[in-house]
């Protein structure tokens, strides 16, 4: 016995110097650094075998591979756009506030996202609708279509979607897909066989095409949804490709979510963030697209919509974390509202204290998350913060009917983010996200409306709903929140 007491005294020794030398030794948040170090200490062995998955950080290679790659179609604009952002000409004089002005140039310097006005958007909140149009404007491509989405599935949506890819393929259309591996759970490489051989390319973001298992880690995936047709239209949102997201899942049920469709020189920003990761993500440089500005995929439009929009991008690659920073923006400008949409409710500090001085400030701050998880962990995690956040007087709702996946932030019925960020630290710090952040009274009252229409089918948390949950239940949220900083 003796024995036995004195060898797992030596494992736990040396199990914590290990975990400290592992922690350490790469640079991260302070709050990340803790986290994995109470898995490390508290879980020997079985924690370095979930750190391998979902701890290592990404290589430098790959992070010099994203920040080398230039933003095709956007540096002259991007200039441009610096030098006249103290001229009242930048914003539509209809939107032309202080708040707005101070959100566009945060964007600019943070991520060089130009301002770009007079697009047409369309706003899709239904998965049927949104894939029916879709693969409508893929049919119809002359050019070239570009395709990045965090999931695709090989089901029925996925291969109506890689179906209408080969058919166009097949006439001189240039294709170009980048998809997940981990999102697509394990999506084997085969699956896109058939568009290769007519002419398409498809690329695992920094994976293997001949494994689905691309490398051991959770982290650092490609979350964007994007699909560029001609440089002329424009998807972006949270749908994924797969027949959950149409609410064929008996667990899931109706899937709530909120995608875009974007006509005009908005496109060009979607564009040029396509390219950026096409060329970082595909093998040797013969195979990269060196574009230029003049080049027919960044066609200037001639529509003239009501929407100006920023597409504003953030991943491991730029420390300066311009999407939250963006939604720090939005709330500490707002005067009357925030509406929030997020399957995943797990603020850093920063955020968490934004909500709670905007709504102890008087500001009505209403958050709406899912009624279901989808990751127990992250679900227990929500669950806690919307507790915190509700003892600051924000007002919480859980969507009731199937599950809310939109990611959606409108303040004053002035301002709006639409895109693929969550409020949580994996979209802050661990993924790669965009957003288009919207300037447009029009829009902004319609995904307001979306809102309330999604408030009818909310049942709204308050104290004695928490207050009825078990110990047990109350522990795993407890728990779950201390590695919020890593889930």
């Amino acid at each position: 016995m003796a024995i036995i007491n004195l060898v797992v005294l030596v494992v736990f020794i040396v199990n914590d110097i290990i975990a400290i030398i592992t922690v350490f030794r790469e640079k991260r948040d302070i709050a990340a650094t803790w986290a994995w170090l109470l898995v490390l200490t508290l879980i020997p062995v079985v924690g370095f075998i979930f750190y391998l998955f979902a701890g290592k950080k990404i290589s430098q290679e790959k992070i010099f591979d994203l920040k080398t790659q230039e933003r095709t179609g956007l540096a002259q604009l991007v200039s441009l756009q610096k030098e006249q952002w103290q001229e009242q000409e930048l914003m539509p004089k209809e939107i032309l506030t202080v708040e707005s002005r101070q959100v566009t140039k945060l964007f600019l310097e943070t991520d060089e996202a130009v301002l770009t006005k007079h697009n047409q958007v369309t706003l899709y909140t239904d998965g049927q609708e949104k894939f029916a149009t879709l693969l409508a404007d893929i049919l119809a491509a002359k050019k070239h279509v570009h395709v990045e989405y965090y999931a695709i599935f090989s089901d029925e949506i996925g291969t109506k979607l890689k179906q209408a890819l080969i058919t166009v393929a097949k006439r001189g259309v240039k294709v170009k897909v980048i998809y997940d591996s981990l999102g697509s759970r394990g999506q084997r490489h085969g699956f896109f066989k058939d568009l290769e051989k007519v002419g398409g390319q498809a690329e695992p973001f920094f994976g293997h095409r001949r494994s689905p298992i691309h490398s051991p880690r959770f982290n650092y995936r490609a979350h964007r949804k994007l699909v560029i047709i001609d440089g002329e239209i424009g998807y972006i949102g949270g749908f994924n490709v797969g027949d959950q997201y149409l609410g064929k899942s008996k667990y899931f049920g109706n899937w709530r979510d909120t995608h875009l469709r974007i006509v005009g020189n908005a496109v060009i920003a979607l564009q040029s963030r396509f390219f950026m990761d096409w060329n970082a993500t595909i093998k040797g440089d013969k195979k990269r697209t060196k574009l230029t500005y003049a080049d027919s995929y960044f066609p200037l439009s001639p529509v003239r919509g009501t929407t100006s929009i920023q597409i504003v991008s953030s991943g491991p690659d730029n420390e300066n974390e311009a999407i939250k920073l963006g939604y720090l923006k939005l709330i500490s400008s707002a005067n009357k509202t925030i509406d929030i949409q997020t399957p995943y409710l797990i603020p850093d500090d920063s955020i968490y204290e934004a909500l709670s001085v905007a709504a102890l400030s008087g500001v009505k701050v209403r958050i709406m998350i899912p009624s279901k998880p989808d990751h127990p962990f992250v679900y227990r995690a929500t669950q806690y913060f919307a507790k915190a956040l509700l003892e600051k007087g924000v007002e919480i709702y859980q969507y009731e009917d199937g599950f809310l996946h939109a990611k959606t932030f409108i303040v004053d019925d002035e301002l709006a983010s639409v895109g693929s960020a969550n409020v949580d630290f994996r979209s802050f710090k661990l993924n790669f996200e965009t957003n288009a952040f919207c300037y447009d009274r029009a829009l902004v009252q319609k995904l307001q409306a979306s809102f309330e229409q999604d408030l009818a089918k909310c049942s709204r948390l308050d104290e004695a709903h928490f207050r009825q949950q078990s110990v047990w239940l109350r522990f795993k949220q407890q728990f779950s929140r201390l590695l919020a900083p890593i889930l």
